[in-house]
């Protein structure tokens, strides 16, 4: 499980709130309680506390609802569960029925709203013995301190299928992510201005106008009783394909370049050292990660052995050049620093299983990815013909099919479009008929493919006199847009609220010369605007590292991003193939 209560921004919030709306809402001095939970609260919980914390609020176990469990009836059971027909059963089912209950009372703490029918189905079958039931409104992951997850992949599915038998599933899981996106309101306490991206695709217009209304529903009956007004801050809801070269383009900073090229799974690593196999979460608790994970990986490289001698160097442990094998050494015989070595050790094995790839075949399609992405060479020299610096990628043999679909899906991007005629030709002699819907299907998102758009591209910043290496010239396009919104310069037409009348927006917190500037930097956090941003259908790690380094540079707004899932370009890929296929039927109902 992740970080304790530390300064770790949303995950820290989202603790504090099930702390004081669930633990210390049924706690009592001295007694225990078991605690219940579903898949999602499972995931919501290992984000944001360890289970230290949940015994210092007086938790002994915690079992998953689903499961059979023995009776512990001389015990007061607290569940902590979605509001969904699965969940309700599996506690009616320990509850409910004509023999001995399970436990000795039971607290019920629901996510997000529940049903009339499934909070009857509770209030018919075993009223007596429920001493608790409330909805607490937190129904997302907090997955960093600035990034959140409805957790919903199959949105993806829903949202871009053209198939017309998916109308109601999509209109289902739309009405779904806009209570999820109101409960990150709600925990942030904010009532944002609601704006969309208007063109080319419909969806963000209609979840943007759903969230507005779930607002203002939910801030006319929230537990004051008040109706609160729009606060100083923005909640900006855009469709993926706004920005589909960050989606393929290979980064290198460090835990981009990690999640792409590296088989992490769960925020899992799985690495070798003294010969045996090892594993090591990847997660904010560790000040090293945190600290290195979004720099190039060229500096992470130089950094990881500073680290290394500063605290070799202090117990002169060590002599010369730092390896893995002395610090191993080095471990045996100083147990006292063992805990930080290891990690160090962890982020070496990474940033070196990188690299091995990286030199193996990704180094020389990073320069033509670049060259295509921006349409500019490491010169600054327009790339006069994209097809001659994309032909050395497809015929050469070291690269495998998904690199070669990425490079060719940056070609089209960059011509916004191609004839149908090229791109069979394409297809036939990179010999990938069977992954063309790859790259066909990516028009479903609202980008051009085949024939080629008579729209302009999108004009971007002029970062030219930004220091950048060579291979990561291209900067997603959030970053753009991040900027833009705090200064305000967002094109109304292109970006418009949903709200008639949104609360005035300062987000670059320039202050008036009357006004007295606050010094202290937490304060601004506190009191300053938030920009929340909701990517439908994935946000990939690049663009999850855009947050924090405006939020860094602007210290006045903190920008807050989400989405249904976090994206690598290979899942992505297999998404996209699969959007022109029957789906089996995924329940997003919480009521079947």
């Amino acid at each position: 499980m992740a970080p304790p209560v530390t300064e770790r921004g949303l995950k820290s919030v989202v603790w504090q709130k099930i702390k004081a709306t669930v633990f210390d809402d049924c706690k009592k001095e001295g007694e225990w309680k078991i605690l219940l939970l579903d898949e999602f609260t499972t995931k919501l919980l290992a984000s944001c506390c360890k289970m230290t914390d949940l015994l210092a609020e007086g938790i002994t176990v915690v079992e998953n609802i689903y499961k059979n469990r023995e009776p512990v009836r001389q015990m007061k059971a607290l569940y902590f569960i979605s509001p969904t027909s699965k969940s309700v059963d599996c506690f009616l089912r320990d509850f409910g029925g004509k023999s001995e209950h399970k436990y000795k009372a039971a607290y019920i703490y629901f996510t997000d709203f529940c049903p009339d029918s499934l909070f009857n189905k509770i209030k018919a079958s075993c009223s007596k013995s429920v001493r608790r039931c409330k909805e607490i409104n937190i129904s997302f992951i907090p997955l960093e301190s600035q990034v959140y997850t409805l957790d919903v992949p199959d949105a993806f599915y829903y949202c871009y299928s053209p198939d017309p038998n998916n109308a109601s599933g999509k209109d289902t899981i739309m009405e779904a992510m806009a209570e999820q996106i109101v409960t990150v309101c709600a925990t942030l306490d904010e009532n944002p201005g609601v704006r969309y991206k208007s063109k080319p695709l419909d969806n963000a217009s209609k979840l943007a106008q759903l969230v507005e209304k779930k607002l203002e529903n939910y801030y006319k009956i929230d537990e004051k009783s008040l109706i609160k007004g729009k606060t100083h801050s923005q909640l900006i809801i855009i469709d993926r394909g706004f920005d589909p070269v960050s989606t393929v383009v290979h980064e290198l900073t460090f835990q981009a370049m990690a999640y792409d090229l590296l088989p992490i799974e769960n925020d899992t690593y799985k690495y070798k050292t003294d010969g045996k196999e090892k594993e090591a979460i990847l997660e904010e608790d560790d000040d090293l990660w945190v600290k290195i994970r979004h720099r190039h990986i060229a500096v992470v490289l130089e950094e990881i052995p500073k680290l290394m001698k500063e605290i070799s160097s202090t117990k002169k442990a060590t002599e010369g050049k730092t390896s893995l094998s002395a610090l191993t050494q080095l471990m045996k015989k100083m147990p006292h620093f063992r805990k930080q070595i290891t990690k160090q050790v962890v982020h070496l094995n990474l940033a070196e299983d990188c690299m091995n790839k990286f030199k193996s075949n990704i180094e020389k399609l990073c320069k033509t990815e670049q060259d295509l992405a921006l349409g500019t060479d490491a010169e600054g020299q327009k790339v006069k013909d994209a097809m001659r610096v994309l032909l050395p990628v497809l015929l050469s043999k070291n690269h495998d099919n998904y690199d070669k679909i990425r490079a060719i899906l940056l070609y089209i991007f960059s011509i916004n479009g191609t004839t149908e005629e090229n791109l069979d030709r394409l297809i036939q002699n990179v010999k990938i008929e069977n992954e063309s819907d790859m790259i066909r299907n990516w028009s479903y998102l609202g980008v051009p493919i085949v024939p080629p758009s008579q729209q302009g591209k999108p004009s971007r910043k002029d970062r030219s006199a930004e220091e950048t290496f060579q291979l990561s010239r291209w900067t997603p396009f959030i970053k753009d847009i991040l900027e833009d919104a705090i200064d305000n310069r967002l094109d109304s037409k292109e970006w418009p609220y949903c709200s008639q009348c949104p609360a005035v927006w300062n987000g670059s917190g320039a202050v008036s010369a009357r006004q007295k500037p606050r010094t202290n930097y937490l304060e601004d956090r506190k009191n300053g605007s938030k920009l929340i941003i909701f990517v439908i259908g994935g946000i990939t790690y690049s663009e999850m590292r855009c947050a924090y380094e405006v939020s860094q540079a602007h210290k006045s707004c903190e920008v807050i991003i989400g989405s249904t899932h976090i994206l690598t370009p290979r899942k992505l890929l297999d998404d996209i193939k699969m959007l022109n296929k029957p789906k089996d039927k995924v329940s997003f109902t919480k009521d079947e």
